[in-house]
């Protein structure tokens, strides 16, 4: 051990020159990021878009909805920033003006939408984040699998993927939090991203080293 301990400092230097050798491509870490959540925000925005009075209506219902105010330009509001969003993303164009929004609107989602149902976005039995709620969506998806397995066609039903039941938890809104809370410090990135250019150009003395 203490052998360990007395070659420690090195084994610590040769780490940190070994991860800083790989900083070449740190533009990759920003890049995925973007290329991740783009089609995210891009097909939730057109979808809201494409049911804008049923989904003002759910916004709006207090009763089967989220209850919230001026549902219609709520609506039009989230959708116009995740479209707008998934296009400055993809681009990496003001990157982290972008982030600001789009995070508000992860967070609104997550507590009004989502909390309730707990951390899981799928339904489990099991594990940490596994909830009265969730035990009982499994004994029921279980029912079904039988039912469906003695009076249905189960291979074909399910050759395309597993049944599951959604759980509609947090799982999703927070992890999307995460990733643009990320950018919101990584920024666009270099090489790849419009930020990166334009600061190049006209902000040189604030633009990322190449």
């Amino acid at each position: 051990m203490a052998v360990v301990i007395d070659k420690l400092p090195g084994i610590m230097q040769l780490s940190q020159r070994s991860c800083d050798s790989a900083k070449c491509v740190d533009f990759l870490a920003p890049l995925l990021l973007r290329l991740y959540l783009a089609p995210v925000f891009w097909m939730a925005g057109t979808k809201k878009f494409a049911n804008f009075s049923d989904t003002a209506e759910w916004f709006g219902n207090a009763e089967w909805g989220l209850g919230l105010p001026a549902p219609y330009v709520l609506v039009f509001m989230v959708a116009l920033f995740e479209i707008v969003g998934a296009l400055f993303l993809l681009l990496g164009f003001a990157t982290r003006p972008i982030t600001l929004p789009l995070m508000i609107i992860m967070v609104v989602a997550a507590v009004s939408a989502h909390l309730q149902n707990g951390w899981l976005a799928i339904a489990s039995g099991s594990g940490i984040f596994a909830s009265e709620r969730t035990i009982g969506a499994i004994e029921r998806l279980e029912r079904a699998k039988e039912i469906l397995q003695v009076q249905g066609d189960y291979q074909w039903l399910t050759e395309n993927g597993a049944l599951v039941i959604l759980n509609n938890g947090i799982e999703f809104a927070a992890t999307y939090f995460v990733m643009l809370l990320a950018l919101f410090f990584l920024g666009g990135g270099r090489f790849v991203s419009v930020d990166y250019w334009l600061a190049r150009k006209y902000l040189p003395e604030l633009a990322p080293r190449a």
